[in-house]
């Protein structure tokens, strides 16, 4: 576990925000490949073991790489980049990291970069 929080100042953010955004594009594109590939519900449920631990192996390089960077992971393709005093907050697939919320408020009460 990482014990030294990054803080970042919204340029600094703004700099890492298109390789946070390549990592999940490309993890999201691999789960949606993975869901795609399913042909009918009988194999869904003769492989769901196989495809849940390909599911979770993508979601956690996902996740270690992102964190690498400093972010932390708040839920499924969703980042936040510590501010000191809050977080700047995004979602995929949103264009522009361009919300920030509280420390004591989460997503919901996220509101537009000022």
């Amino acid at each position: 576990m990482m014990t030294d929080k990054t803080i970042f100042t919204y340029q600094d953010a703004l700099a890492t925000f298109p390789q946070v955004r390549s990592l999940t594009t490309i993890a999201f594109s691999q789960v949606e490949s993975l869901i795609n590939r399913i042909q009918s519900f009988d194999e869904l449920n003769s492989r769901r073991e196989e495809l849940e631990e390909a599911y979770q192996a993508i979601v956690q390089v996902w996740m270690e790489e992102v964190t690498s960077i400093g972010c932390e992971v708040k839920g499924l393709w969703l980042v936040d980049w510590d501010c000191g005093h809050g977080y700047y907050c995004w979602r995929f697939p949103e264009e522009s990291l361009a919300h920030f919320h509280d420390y004591d408020e989460g997503y919901q009460a996220r509101v537009p970069v000022q």
